[in-house]
């Protein structure tokens, strides 16, 4: 994955004050932290930082801030905060991505041959539960998304995330759970096929119980 170079400036001055005067002059407050250096606070200007911050693949892409570290030092985005009524950034933190070191990014998850999936084509809904899920790489292997396939999936199916085959070097973090990522779920008119004839084979089986109980006493 290529990285992408942002253009940042330090902020001399820091508190609440400075960063609303920040986001007013068009930037965008920010912080620099790890690779066992102090944490440093810069801001970015919005305009740039809107190319970026919206695509899905954000989280696991590779940037260089100039202008403020050292050139080639890399860094991937941690977390951003929005004004939670124009959906702007108003925050974003940054990883430095120290040489040889792994890291924990937030990739996109693409679905494909969703047209030979059986499930699918007989009226199934691909319902899923998650777009996106954190994997640990070298930052030069950060895969731009991870691809799903498919193929042969019935109703029912259920795709796990260790189901998931990823590339080379890369792996779930060592904390991660085998959480749900999608189901096929079967069409509703199926659905009430299947309870249609699940009732009366219910309905016998409670009948047929108190008539071998009467059985049993005559």
């Amino acid at each position: 994955m290529a990285t992408v170079v942002l253009e940042a400036k330090s902020r001399e001055k820091l508190g609440t004050g400075s960063a609303r005067a920040d986001r007013k002059s068009g930037f965008i407050p920010c912080v620099i932290y790890g690779d066992n250096k102090e944490p440093a606070a810069v801001c970015i200007a919005k305009d740039l930082l809107n190319r970026y911050v919206h695509k899905s693949n954000f989280f696991s892409t590779v940037f260089e801030l100039t202008g403020v570290e050292k050139k080639g030092q890399k860094f991937v985005a941690k977390d951003v905060q929005f004004h939670p009524v124009t959906d702007q950034p108003v925050h974003v933190d940054f990883l430095r991505v120290g040489k040889g070191s792994k890291v924990t990014v937030r990739v996109p998850l693409v679905f494909t041959n969703e047209a030979a999936s059986p499930g699918l084509k007989n009226g199934g809904v691909l319902n899923v539960l998650i777009h996106e899920m954190d994997v640990v790489c070298d930052p030069d292997s950060i895969p731009e998304k991870i691809e799903i396939d498919l193929t042969g999936s019935e109703f029912h199916h259920t795709v796990h995330a260790h189901d998931v085959v990823l590339g080379k070097g890369i792996s779930l973090p060592v904390n991660g759970k085998n959480f749900t990522i999608a189901t096929i779920v079967a069409p509703t008119i199926l659905k009430k096929e299947e309870e249609t004839v699940a009732a009366p084979a219910a309905e016998t089986t409670e009948t047929a119980a108190p008539a071998a109980s009467e059985a049993a006493a005559s």
